[in-house]
């Protein structure tokens, strides 16, 4: 008898799942969302996604749904946009609808809604109008930051040349050499390489990006009403931000004792002085709380995602050493070995133009785009979609678009060039995303990418011991961030 109920208890339970899941299978294709997989209840579309593999099941939903799909974040629905024409259609044609920014259950907590990143509405108009302005009169996209940079490159090689062509992790030094810079705007200063308290911080940074991009943490994004409950390494990822913001409350106290509201030093102090003009207006978002989220923001953007790219441009430049030869050759003919690059140097070179085009388009660093919501019900390509729903503009099947590119798995240059060997641009370039939402600091970090590695290269030739495949050096396409695989490499001397 016990056996009898036992099997009348499942036989009732899979009758009413399946009762369930027939009548939200009906419920869900009347609200003219886009199509997509039928969710199950509480889970939603979880059984859909490969083990640790987000990104690349995502990309294959929309081979098989199209370009605008519908996929079940546990019981919330998300539109996914997939290509180069439906996300520019989303985020520029109708801009103004996908300005919102969605959910991420991962850091929600912490954010909250605060912070220039993670604001809405006009806390972020606030924040985002006030950030730009400030950051250009830091010298963003000036002479000034150009300088910090090619001094930063400076110290880059005389750290690197200590190491006397032994093989070496570049994490450490590039994070910090990368870091540097954001600091010298945010925070006023600078930090030594030997600041092992600095540098643990920072590694806190890429912890962080490996921890959202894991299995544990695609599950957090996916259910966080069940993951919030469940141990793991994914419950690590609010204890390590409270630590660096702990660490950037430390910075605004110490400017707050000293500040000169006529002589400003740095980021913080103009907000603060901008927090004491606007005490009494009800209106004003410029608060203690938007101050430390702004610049925590600013601060981990600037740091990981340029030093996560130039880790990758480094492991495929030694995978491609014909590649690495032509940009020594190239550098050799522009500037040659008597004076540090400038950024004026970008438009004679246009093989290095096309090189780091392509390190950005091939690794791929935030393959989902940090997500979008539409501000009020908007109609898109037919389909309805409610406002508050949020969107994920895969920014990942933009740079992968065949009709864009001619080789979208393969490492490319040539994407990048005319037949004359010119450098030619590409709409669908869009790692930093794109429209309202685009990178804050888009300019800072190219000017970056193209100091720092024409630099590096002016001064050395990257070898490894370790012979690398086509496969180590292909981003994971697993979660939040593509951070490469851990390597060694040499640096060469070129200077004779």
């Amino acid at each position: 008898m016990e056996l009898t109920g036992l099997g009348t208890l499942i036989l009732a339970l899979v009758i009413s799942c399946l009762l369930i899941y027939s009548t939200w299978d009906k419920l869900y294709r009347k609200c003219n969302l886009p199509p997509g997989p039928t969710p199950f209840p509480v889970i939603g579309n979880l059984l859909h996604i490969k083990r640790g593999e987000m990104v690349k099941s995502l990309m294959e939903m929309g081979a098989q749904y199209g370009p605008v799909f519908t996929f079940y974040f546990g019981q919330r629905p998300v539109v996914i946009l997939s290509g180069y024409r439906a996300v520019k259609e989303a985020l520029i044609d109708q801009g103004e609808d996908f300005s919102g920014r969605g959910r991420m259950p991962s850091v929600d907590k912490i954010f909250d809604g605060f912070g220039v990143v993670f604001s809405n509405g006009e806390r972020w108009k606030q924040l985002r109008r006030f950030s730009l302005t400030t950051l250009r009169n830091f010298g963003m996209g000036k002479r000034s930051i150009e300088e910090r940079i090619q001094e930063e490159a400076q110290c880059l090689v005389e750290v690197i040349t200590k190491y006397k062509q032994k093989p070496i992790d570049p994490k450490n030094i590039l994070v910090q050499a990368v870091s540097n810079v954001i600091c010298s705007v945010v925070f006023g200063n600078r930090f030594e390489y030997e600041d092992l308290k600095f540098l643990k911080l920072l590694n806190l940074f890429n912890e962080t990006f490996v921890l959202m991009s894991s299995s544990w943490g695609q599950l957090q994004e996916m259910i966080p009403n069940i993951m919030d409950y469940v141990p793991g390494p994914h419950q690590k990822i609010n204890p390590i931000i409270e630590r660096m913001l702990e660490f950037v409350a430390e910075r605004v106290k110490m400017n707050e004792a000293t500040i000169d509201p006529t002589s400003p030093r740095d980021y913080i102090d103009c907000f603060i002085t901008k927090m004491q003009k606007d005490n009494e207006d009800p209106t004003s978002e410029f608060n203690m709380r938007n101050l430390v989220l702004t610049v925590l923001n600013l601060f981990f953007a600037g740091t990981e995602t340029v030093s996560t790219t130039l880790r990758h441009a480094f492991l495929i430049l030694i995978k491609y050493p014909e590649i690495q030869e032509k940009l020594h050759k190239e550098i050799d003919s522009v500037i040659g070995h008597n004076r540090s690059p400038n950024i004026e140097d970008r438009s004679k070179m246009p093989y290095m133009d096309a090189v780091i085009h392509e390190i950005q388009r091939f690794s791929d660093v935030i393959p989902m785009n940090v997500p979008h919501t539409v501000i009020k019900d908007t109609t898109f390509r037919g389909y309805t979609i409610p406002k508050g729903t949020d969107v994920y503009p895969l920014l990942c099947t933009v740079l992968r678009d065949p009709s864009q590119f001619d080789t979208p798995e393969k490492f490319n240059p040539g994407h990048f060039l005319d037949e004359s060997g010119s450098f030619k641009k590409s709409d669908a370039f869009m790692p930093f995303s794109t429209g309202k939402r685009i990178c804050l600091g888009e300019g800072l970090a190219r000017m970056e990418l193209f100091l720092f590695l024409t630099t590096i290269l002016q001064n050395f030739t990257l070898t490894s011991e370790t012979h690398f495949t086509e496969r180590d050096v292909a981003p994971r396409m697993t979660g939040f961030a593509n951070v490469p695989i851990d390597y060694q490499l040499s640096f060469i001397s070129r200077v004779a």
